[in-house]
Protein backbone atom coordinates (compact mmCIF):
# COMPACT_ATOMS: atom_id res chain seq x y z
CA UNK A 1 0.00 0.00 0.00
CA UNK A 2 1.29 3.41 -0.96
CA UNK A 3 1.63 5.90 1.64
CA UNK A 4 3.96 8.66 -0.33
CA UNK A 5 4.01 11.77 1.20
CA UNK A 6 2.08 11.20 4.47
CA UNK A 7 3.57 12.00 8.04
CA UNK A 8 4.40 9.00 9.81
CA UNK A 9 2.34 8.41 12.99
CA UNK A 10 2.51 6.06 16.22
CA UNK A 11 -0.52 5.32 17.55
CA UNK A 12 -0.64 3.38 21.10
CA UNK A 13 -3.49 0.91 20.45
CA UNK A 14 -5.37 -0.35 23.68
CA UNK A 15 -7.67 -2.64 21.82
CA UNK A 16 -8.60 -4.10 18.43
CA UNK A 17 -12.28 -2.70 19.14
CA UNK A 18 -11.25 0.67 19.74
CA UNK A 19 -8.62 0.65 17.10
CA UNK A 20 -10.59 -1.02 14.31
CA UNK A 21 -12.13 2.45 14.09
CA UNK A 22 -9.45 4.90 14.82
CA UNK A 23 -6.40 3.37 12.84
CA UNK A 24 -9.07 3.13 9.50
CA UNK A 25 -9.87 7.08 9.94
CA UNK A 26 -5.94 8.44 11.08
CA UNK A 27 -5.10 6.11 7.97
CA UNK A 28 -6.70 8.70 5.47
CA UNK A 29 -3.78 11.43 6.94
CA UNK A 30 -1.22 9.33 8.26
CA UNK A 31 1.04 6.63 7.72
CA UNK A 32 0.15 4.84 10.76
CA UNK A 33 2.07 2.06 12.91
CA UNK A 34 -0.16 0.51 16.13
CA UNK A 35 1.90 0.18 19.23
CA UNK A 36 0.30 -2.49 21.35
CA UNK A 37 1.46 -1.57 25.17
CA UNK A 38 -1.17 -2.64 27.81
CA UNK A 39 0.88 -3.91 31.17
CA UNK A 40 -2.83 -3.22 32.68
CA UNK A 41 -4.55 -6.21 30.72
CA UNK A 42 -5.00 -8.94 33.11
CA UNK A 43 -5.04 -12.19 33.15
CA UNK A 44 -2.69 -13.13 30.47
CA UNK A 45 -4.95 -14.91 28.51
CA UNK A 46 -6.98 -11.85 28.41
CA UNK A 47 -4.13 -9.95 27.27
CA UNK A 48 -3.08 -12.72 24.80
CA UNK A 49 -6.73 -12.72 23.31
CA UNK A 50 -6.31 -8.79 22.89
CA UNK A 51 -2.95 -9.08 21.14
CA UNK A 52 -4.42 -11.87 18.28
CA UNK A 53 -7.87 -9.60 18.09
CA UNK A 54 -5.25 -6.69 17.37
CA UNK A 55 -3.76 -8.56 14.76
CA UNK A 56 -6.47 -9.14 13.39
CA UNK A 57 -7.56 -5.39 12.91
CA UNK A 58 -4.26 -4.19 11.38
CA UNK A 59 -4.08 -7.01 8.83
CA UNK A 60 -6.78 -6.13 7.58
CA UNK A 61 -5.81 -2.37 7.19
CA UNK A 62 -2.60 -3.37 6.00
CA UNK A 63 -1.38 -1.47 8.63
CA UNK A 64 2.07 -2.24 10.55
CA UNK A 65 2.00 -3.80 14.74
CA UNK A 66 4.40 -3.28 17.46
CA UNK A 67 4.30 -5.06 20.32
CA UNK A 68 4.97 -3.76 23.63
CA UNK A 69 6.38 -5.26 26.34
CA UNK A 70 3.63 -6.97 28.68
CA UNK A 71 4.92 -6.37 32.15
CA UNK A 72 2.01 -6.21 34.53
CA UNK A 73 4.62 -5.54 37.72
CA UNK A 74 5.29 -2.14 36.24
CA UNK A 75 1.61 -1.19 36.01
CA UNK A 76 0.82 -2.78 39.12
CA UNK A 77 3.92 -0.64 40.85
CA UNK A 78 2.37 2.47 39.44
CA UNK A 79 -0.67 2.65 40.37
CA UNK A 80 -0.45 0.78 43.85
CA UNK A 81 -1.04 3.97 46.35
CA UNK A 82 -4.33 4.44 43.81
CA UNK A 83 -5.65 1.02 44.00
CA UNK A 84 -8.95 1.48 46.19
CA UNK A 85 -9.66 4.59 44.35
CA UNK A 86 -12.61 3.72 41.46
CA UNK A 87 -12.35 4.32 37.91
CA UNK A 88 -11.84 7.46 35.99
CA UNK A 89 -10.20 8.41 39.16
CA UNK A 90 -6.20 9.00 39.75
CA UNK A 91 -5.52 5.19 39.56
CA UNK A 92 -7.17 5.52 35.68
CA UNK A 93 -4.70 8.70 35.06
CA UNK A 94 -1.40 7.50 36.43
CA UNK A 95 -2.51 3.82 33.68
CA UNK A 96 -2.64 6.33 31.14
CA UNK A 97 0.74 7.91 32.15
CA UNK A 98 2.39 4.78 31.92
CA UNK A 99 1.01 3.56 28.52
CA UNK A 100 1.38 7.49 26.90
CA UNK A 101 5.03 7.57 28.52
CA UNK A 102 5.92 4.19 27.05
CA UNK A 103 4.56 5.14 23.29
CA UNK A 104 5.90 8.41 23.42
CA UNK A 105 9.61 6.49 24.36
CA UNK A 106 9.15 4.52 21.49
CA UNK A 107 7.99 6.90 19.24
CA UNK A 108 10.93 8.98 19.85
CA UNK A 109 13.36 5.74 19.41
CA UNK A 110 11.95 4.87 16.10
CA UNK A 111 11.78 8.55 14.50
CA UNK A 112 8.12 8.93 14.42
CA UNK A 113 7.75 13.06 14.97
CA UNK A 114 4.09 12.29 16.40
CA UNK A 115 1.93 10.03 18.61
CA UNK A 116 -1.79 9.57 19.89
CA UNK A 117 -3.65 6.96 21.11
CA UNK A 118 -7.05 5.43 20.91
CA UNK A 119 -8.21 5.61 24.47
CA UNK A 120 -10.13 8.72 23.34
CA UNK A 121 -12.74 6.67 21.64
CA UNK A 122 -14.43 5.00 24.37
CA UNK A 123 -16.65 7.51 26.27
CA UNK A 124 -15.62 5.92 29.38
CA UNK A 125 -11.97 7.24 28.89
CA UNK A 126 -11.79 11.02 29.98
CA UNK A 127 -10.51 13.17 27.24
CA UNK A 128 -8.88 16.01 29.15
CA UNK A 129 -6.72 13.39 31.22
CA UNK A 130 -5.72 11.47 28.67
CA UNK A 131 -4.80 15.19 26.97
CA UNK A 132 -2.97 16.13 30.15
CA UNK A 133 -0.69 12.76 30.02
CA UNK A 134 -0.29 12.97 26.54
CA UNK A 135 1.13 16.67 26.27
CA UNK A 136 3.78 15.59 29.34
CA UNK A 137 4.59 12.76 27.50
CA UNK A 138 5.42 14.63 24.42
CA UNK A 139 7.27 17.29 26.39
CA UNK A 140 9.60 14.54 28.22
CA UNK A 141 10.25 13.04 24.51
CA UNK A 142 10.50 16.17 22.62
CA UNK A 143 8.10 14.97 19.99
CA UNK A 144 4.39 15.72 19.57
CA UNK A 145 1.18 14.42 20.91
CA UNK A 146 -2.38 14.46 18.33
CA UNK A 147 -4.99 15.74 20.82
CA UNK A 148 -7.75 14.42 18.82
CA UNK A 149 -10.96 12.81 20.37
CA UNK A 150 -12.02 9.92 18.30
CA UNK A 151 -15.29 9.44 20.09
CA UNK A 152 -16.67 12.57 18.08
CA UNK A 153 -18.65 12.58 14.73
CA UNK A 154 -19.92 8.84 15.99
CA UNK A 155 -16.65 7.72 16.32
CA UNK A 156 -17.39 5.11 19.46
CA UNK A 157 -20.35 4.05 17.75
CA UNK A 158 -18.51 3.25 14.11
CA UNK A 159 -15.60 1.42 16.65
CA UNK A 160 -18.83 -0.85 17.75
CA UNK A 161 -19.99 -1.65 13.97
CA UNK A 162 -16.46 -2.11 12.73
CA UNK A 163 -15.76 -4.31 15.42
CA UNK A 164 -18.94 -6.89 14.67
CA UNK A 165 -17.80 -6.93 10.93
CA UNK A 166 -14.49 -8.01 12.11
CA UNK A 167 -16.31 -10.50 14.57
CA UNK A 168 -14.02 -9.40 17.21
CA UNK A 169 -15.10 -10.07 21.03
CA UNK A 170 -16.02 -6.66 22.78
CA UNK A 171 -14.79 -6.67 26.22
CA UNK A 172 -17.03 -6.14 29.56
CA UNK A 173 -14.37 -4.26 31.13
CA UNK A 174 -11.15 -2.01 30.99
CA UNK A 175 -7.96 -4.09 31.00
CA UNK A 176 -7.23 -4.12 34.61
CA UNK A 177 -8.08 -6.89 37.66
CA UNK A 178 -9.79 -3.83 39.37
CA UNK A 179 -11.76 -2.65 36.65
CA UNK A 180 -13.28 -6.33 36.24
CA UNK A 181 -13.90 -6.42 39.85
CA UNK A 182 -15.74 -2.87 39.44
CA UNK A 183 -17.77 -4.20 35.81
CA UNK A 184 -19.03 -7.65 38.00
CA UNK A 185 -20.24 -5.43 40.37
CA UNK A 186 -22.06 -3.32 38.26
CA UNK A 187 -23.42 -6.18 36.15
CA UNK A 188 -24.67 -7.50 39.84
CA UNK A 189 -27.10 -4.50 40.17
CA UNK A 190 -29.93 -4.92 37.86
CA UNK A 191 -32.14 -2.07 37.13
CA UNK A 192 -36.15 -2.71 36.74
CA UNK A 193 -37.03 -5.46 33.99
CA UNK A 194 -33.65 -7.14 34.40
CA UNK A 195 -31.24 -4.46 32.41
CA UNK A 196 -27.97 -4.45 33.93
CA UNK A 197 -26.56 -0.88 34.85
CA UNK A 198 -23.54 -1.58 33.48
CA UNK A 199 -22.80 0.34 29.65
CA UNK A 200 -21.22 -1.48 26.79
CA UNK A 201 -17.80 -0.80 26.50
Amino acid sequence: MTMTGKERILVHACCASCSSHVLEYLSRRYRVTAFYYNPNIQPEDEYRRRWEDMRVVCSRLEIDLIPGEYDPPAWWNRIEPYRDLPERSRRCWECYRLRLEATASRARELGFGIFTTTLSVSPHKVHERIVEEGRRAAAAFGIIFLEEDFKKKDGFKVSVERSRELGLVRQDYCGCLLSREEAKKRKGRKRPGGESSSPPD
